[in-house]
């Protein structure tokens, strides 16, 4: 019973200095996507304040591709140290793995969640010189020509493709999914009139949308979003279970030591908060969330089921 009681001591005092020491050397967080993007915008926003505040160095690894499942997995084959994170969408962890078959993760039980970082409802968006005005413009357009207005997203498997989806469901009507290798292009495509329209995360298009290049309809969330105060929301205008909330969480391979998985749960959500990143993100739309690990856990079925139920509805694959 000593040895046992003298072993457990051991490994929790173990526990405790890996804890301590942790961040011991470089931290990579790893983005599965290209830079430039609302995600690499976390990321790169939370580097120098995590390098600064744990006198350690924190470094930002793009491994984009595959609709974000290239980056996902390196970060799930990586080992539970502390010293590598994925700051990534909500695509590779509820969306993706509904849509394609042979995954090499499951982010239910690959990964540990440390925190949901941001969120941002999505806006429809139009050419300025399109000629629907209003939400009830697009529905009537499409509903006389089915099939034939088309949508950009920033790729497969997006917030915004599934948004698309998710509001031709609810309206009964049908349009066409222009994927784009990212949102860059996809902005481009938008404002020089190549594609029809677009649900795009608020924080990505906001400046565009301020110089008038591009035309707001509606936002997604619950209520108006603070940086679009005139723009309605889609359940005002009588367009009823399309709320969707775009956003950015951070995740650590499978087994991460508690203490350690504590202590930077701590710090992310610290930097978050530091007055840099907060007011940053906050005017452009992004809303702070800074949950729990266990809160983040049970985000994360329900987004999950939420959107398998959309794209089992649609029918929708990318394989």
């Amino acid at each position: 019973m000593k040895q046992f009681l003298c072993a457990a001591l051991a490994g929790l005092s173990l526990a405790a200095a890996a804890a301590d020491a942790w961040p011991s050397k470089t931290v990579t967080l790893v983005v599965p996507f290209p830079p430039g993007g609302s995600t690499d915008q976390v990321a790169r926003a939370l580097m120098p304040v995590m390098s600064e505040s744990l006198k350690q160095s924190f470094i930002v690894d793009n491994r984009a591709g595959a609709t974000g499942t290239i980056g996902a997995t390196f970060v799930k084959r990586a080992p539970a140290d502390g010293n590598t994170f994925l700051v990534t969408s909500l695509g590779p962890l509820v969306i993706v793995p509904h849509l394609m078959k042979g995954l090499q993760f499951d982010p239910l039980k690959d990964f540990d969640p440390v925190t949901v970082a941001v969120a941002s409802p999505n806006v429809l968006v139009v050419p300025a010189a399109s000629p629907h005005k209003s939400v009830a413009d697009v529905i009537a357009y499409e509903k006389a020509n089915p099939g034939k207005m088309t949508f950009a997203s920033a790729g497969a498997g997006s917030s915004d493709h599934l948004t698309a989806e998710l509001f031709w469901q609810q309206t009964g009507t049908t349009g066409i999914h222009v994927p784009y290798k990212g949102g860059g292009p996809a902005h481009t495509d938008i404002m020089g009139g190549q594609v029809d329209a677009s649900f795009q995360n608020v924080n990505a298009v906001l400046q565009y949308i301020k110089a008038g290049r591009m035309r707001p309809l509606a936002v997604t969330s619950a209520k108006r979003s603070p940086v679009l105060p005139d723009v309605p929301t889609l359940s005002e205008l009588g367009v009823k279970g399309v709320e969707v909330t775009s956003w950015q969480a951070i995740v650590a391979p499978k087994g991460l030591p508690a203490d350690v998985r504590e202590k930077a749960a701590a710090a992310f959500v610290a930097a978050l908060n530091d007055p840099r990143v907060k007011d940053q993100f906050t005017g452009i739309g992004f809303e702070m969330v800074t949950n729990t690990p266990a809160q983040f856990a049970t985000f994360m079925q329900t987004e999950s089921a939420r959107w398998k139920k959309v794209i089992e509805t649609g029918k929708i694959s990318l394989d």
